[in-house]
């Protein structure tokens, strides 16, 4: 069945608290989508992050970031009043700022929250626990990772020895941020399921150094005996970066997690699979290949592609969950295998529709196909409006051209775009709401390689603009049949 999709990060949604939430616009942005015949949300990594505010950087793969939390549903429980909110930006996620208001809120009403039995038995899993002790021992530490820590402290997680009951008061706010986010969560779910919306959720492939993952799993990692990985993650030199990508986290030890049944890649994909209706795996390749780094190497120029079990991992996975909704982000330059790992399990893979009208990129040179999802651009692209406006004049004229022959005059050559990606033969098609809004590249949601400001901070100021695109995207999935 043909599906069309927009990509939108919670972060993303208005809000007067700075960031977006899990409050009421993102009840109302599932009315929108909804009513305009959308059948699936993309988003980005829900988890707490990481260094440089990235979702691909997290501190934790089960975890929800704080700043999410709906604040609303706190003053209508009567826990906490918000009268006293800041002058946020509009346009913009000020982290820093509505992170301190959110926090200073949440350790109001957690004074007033008595616990349920419900959340008696949700701090029961493992990970709560154990995710409350290690941000409140970063905490302690002035966000330190843990691996600066003294080493009773990083041993905690082993042997128990240090005393963390000085913390007893933070840990319990710890379990209730993570309860309440849940919850809240559920519900955001609940609903979207109730109107036919369908929710895909990111899975990044490797974890940052500095989570509760490496910390609790450190046997799942090439570490050296003080913690510090013998070799990272990233990519060779490409379209993005003539250096390469060294994104430095840790490298796994598959001999170790093959010994071990692929128990802590089992658990990230049955935890994502239970938060999200569709698991899109990033950097897919990397279960068939990854560029192994020398931690030395101060860029990702120097590295080796090493072959991974991913058709051993996925026939494990699948065999206990066979319906799992996989989608493998396969863009770049993977060799052949990669695709054939990916067609023998049936995974959707992705094609980027700004590539192929790129003489500069030739990473997505290949036919539609039916299984397949489709985009304008993903979070790591240039907006439409941006890309085609930095283009030189003789480029843009071939680019016009081009599309003209596939029946489209280029009079908007952003809704241009968004039709013709609408119109692939591919099952799915997905639009970033930047491109649906026709907007330039201040609100590029990143750039890859570079770290910081303003990557990741785009945000509606409101819904205003895009009710005006109502009739626009309804006619648009009727046109394409979707």
């Amino acid at each position: 069945m043909r599906k069309a999709g927009l990509l939108l990060a919670i972060s993303s949604l208005p809000s007067k608290y700075g960031v977006g939430d899990f409050g009421g616009k993102a009840f109302e942005f599932i009315d929108f989508i909804s009513d305009t015949g959308i059948k699936i949300w993309q988003i980005l990594p829900l988890n707490p992050l990481g260094y440089g505010n990235s979702p691909y950087q997290p501190y934790s793969s089960k975890a929800l970031d704080e700043l999410y939390i709906d604040l609303d549903e706190f003053v209508e429980c009567g826990w906490i009043q918000c009268d006293d909110l800041p002058d946020f930006k509009t346009s913009s996620v000020d982290y820093q700022r509505a992170r301190e208001y959110k926090v200073k809120k949440i350790k109001e009403a957690f004074y007033h929250f008595e616990k349920t039995p419900d959340y008696l038995a949700f701090i029961q899993e493992d990970w709560v626990y154990d995710y409350a002790v290690f941000i409140s021992l970063k905490k302690q530490n002035e966000m330190r990772p843990w691996y600066e820590w003294s080493k009773e402290e990083s041993a905690w997680i082993y042997d128990k020895q240090y005393d963390i009951s000085h913390l007893e008061q933070e840990i319990e706010l710890e379990m209730f941020i993570q309860y309440m986010l849940l919850k809240q969560w559920k519900k955001l779910c609940a609903y979207a399921k109730s109107k036919g919306i369908k929710i895909m959720g990111d899975i990044p492939f490797y974890v940052g150094r500095d989570s509760l993952d490496v910390w609790s799993n450190q046997n799942c990692f090439l570490l050296d005996e003080d913690y510090v990985p013998t070799f990272v993650a990233g990519v060779p030199p490409d379209y993005f970066s003539v250096t390469g990508q060294r994104w430095g986290n840790p490298i796994y030890d598959w001999d170790y997690l093959i010994g071990t049944d692929f128990n802590f890649w089992v658990d990230r994909m049955e935890y994502a699979s239970k938060l999200y209706d569709i698991v899109r795996i990033d950097h897919f390749r990397a279960f068939e290949t990854y560029w192994k780094i020398p931690a030395s190497c101060e860029t990702a120029m120097e590295g080796e592609w090493i072959e991974a079990p991913g058709k051993l991992f996925f026939d494990y996975l699948l065999k206990k969950h066979p319906d799992m909704q996989i989608i493998a982000e396969d863009l770049g330059l993977p060799r052949k295998e990669v695709y054939e790992l990916r067609d023998h399990f049936n995974f959707k893979g992705m094609k980027i529709v700004q590539f192929t009208f790129d003489p500069n990129e030739t990473n997505n040179n290949f036919e539609d196909r039916v299984n397949m999802i489709i985009y304008t651009g993903t979070h790591d692209n240039q907006t439409i409006k941006g890309w085609f406006d930095s283009l030189e004049k003789d480029v843009q004229i071939e680019v016009q051209r081009l599309l003209k022959i596939e029946g489209y005059e280029a009079k908007n050559i952003v809704d241009d775009f968004c039709c013709f990606t609408l119109s692939s033969i591919a099952e799915i098609a997905i639009l970033p709401m930047q491109d649906v809004l026709g907007l330039d590249d201040y609100a590029r949601m990143n750039t890859p390689g570079t770290i910081g400001s303003p990557n990741w901070e785009w945000k509606l100021q409101d819904f205003n603009e895009l009710f005006m695109q109502r009739e626009k995207l309804r006619g648009w999935i009727k046109t394409t049949n979707r």
